[in-house]
């Protein structure tokens, strides 16, 4: 995953830098190999030490990883029964680590679509509105960091610029420190859950992170709540 060899070889996240890497199945990797991208996913980089040696790769990419909820895939499902034994949906999550998922911005929890659900004819957003939309946000982070040296986008700042950029207000405080009580998330999922929220506010067109930016950030750590899986 990291690379290594005795002449050091750049592995599958440093071959995705600057693109995306997407691991399918994630709690089926074992938990050595995913604990190794815990430092790059931090510091975007990937550093190899040999005896003669020590060689860093970039490692600046996109985490898409995706699970079942449970190994016989229907722990939550609308109409199907999860048939998996106590306790087993819980060993299965901890196959992956908080701290891993402390570093992963969104945890989306997707259903199955009803029958209903795709005859529809409500009409949605187009994939053109959505592009002009990220197109916005982009060109709005590429403003607010032009001045700062190899930080592009919301995801890229470090502790103090999110204490500085992503500010909240007295309804916002209180929000989050419920949902931090309530969800024990730590330190690096605050600046996460900022971050993200800062990025909402970004494509919604709005100069100032809002309660309601806030609220949909913290609903996107789904695998951090006790209750989710029972």
């Amino acid at each position: 995953m990291v690379g290594g060899g005795g002449i050091p070889q750049p592995g599958e996240i440093s071959l995705a830098n600057n693109g995306v890497l997407f691991l399918d199945e994630l709690p089926e990797f074992k938990r050595s190999a995913l604990e190794v991208m815990r430092q790059p996913l931090e510091e975007r980089r990937v550093t190899i030490s040999r005896a003669k040696v020590s060689i860093e790769y970039p490692a600046n990419f996109m985490l898409i990883a995706s699970m079942n909820p449970c190994p016989c895939g229907f722990y939550n499902h609308p109409e199907k029964e999860c048939v998996c034994p106590p306790g087993t949906v819980q060993r299965y999550l901890n196959k992956i680590s908080g701290p891993l998922l402390d570093r992963i911005d969104l945890h989306v929890e997707v259903t199955p679509v009803s029958f209903d659900q795709m005859t529809s004819n409500r009409k949605s957003e187009s994939s053109a509105e959505i592009r002009k939309r990220v197109a916005m946000a982009r060109t709005l982070q590429k403003e607010r960091f032009k001045d700062q040296l190899g930080i592009h986008h919301n995801a890229m700042m470090n502790a103090q610029m999110v204490k500085n950029i992503c500010t909240i207000n007295g309804g916002g405080k209180v929000l989050l420190k419920i949902a931090m009580d309530k969800l024990g998330l730590s330190a690096r999922a605050y600046d996460r859950i900022l971050k993200v929220s800062r990025t909402i506010a970004d494509l919604a067109g709005a100069e100032k992170i809002q309660i309601e930016h806030l609220a949909e950030a913290i609903q996107y750590r789904s695998l951090d709540r006790e209750s989710w899986a029972g």
